[in-house]
């Protein structure tokens, strides 16, 4: 495209509430972390290399016997609340700051599980039932 000669009426969104198609044969739960696959469609977070973090769905949706994209799930950026790893993957609160790496759909841990794991987020805080992490 060629530059702009006149005012143009750009488009905004807030960036905060997204929907996404979801992947074949997957079961999302609302409160789920979750996350984008290779093709785009939202999974559950799961202990993978190729997920894109997403955010925290906002309902639950059951694409258990559909192909991709035949169903959408509304997803929300923000600071959101997950279970804590164990053992040697506990986050801490000197971990704040740091990037987590998802486990599951609701749980993160501080390492990348040798290479087996994606980016979760942001580590904001830690308290004793859990860990506060940072969706952009």
């Amino acid at each position: 495209m060629a530059a702009l000669t006149k005012d143009r009426d750009t488009k905004e969104k807030a960036g905060v509430l997204f929907v996404a198609p979801v992947a074949a044969a997957k079961k999302i739960y609302a409160g789920a972390l979750v996350a984008l696959d290779a093709s785009g469609n939202a999974t559950p977070g799961a202990t993978a290399t190729t997920l894109k973090s997403a955010g925290r769905a906002e309902e639950f949706v059951d694409n258990s016997t559909g192909s991709a994209g035949d169903k959408s799930v509304n997803i929300k950026k923000g600071v959101f609340h997950f279970a804590n790893s164990a053992a040697g993957d506990l986050i801490a609160r000197a971990d704040i700051g740091n990037n987590c790496y998802i486990v599951d759909d609701q749980t993160v841990a501080k390492t990348d599980g040798t290479s087996t794991r994606s980016i979760a987020g942001k580590i904001v805080d830690v308290d004793t039932t859990g860990v506060w992490v940072k969706f952009d």
